[in-house]
């Protein structure tokens, strides 16, 4: 049986990176957004449940696919829709 790639995984090998590094990118990103001075784009990225000062590339994860569950979204194999 083949171990289901995990999203991550995917857009690290896309992008011809590691996994760590992957996981960099999208922390500066969360971290940005938790720190953009317009405060309507920082309490957006404040509504994502986090254990930490700030989410986890992890738990952004989960947020977005709740989110997208929650909108009615179908996720196929390659896409999202």
């Amino acid at each position: 049986m083949e171990k289901e790639e995990h999203l991550f995984e995917r857009l690290a090998r896309k992008r011809n990176i590691t996994v760590e590094e992957m996981r960099a990118i999208i922390s500066a990103r969360i971290e940005k957004g938790m720190n953009d001075p317009n405060p309507e784009k920082r309490a957006q990225w404040e509504k994502i449940p986090h254990a930490g000062d700030t989410p986890t590339p992890d738990e952004w994860l989960q947020y977005v696919i709740n989110w997208m569950e929650k909108k009615g979204c179908v996720a196929y194999e390659d896409e999202v829709w």
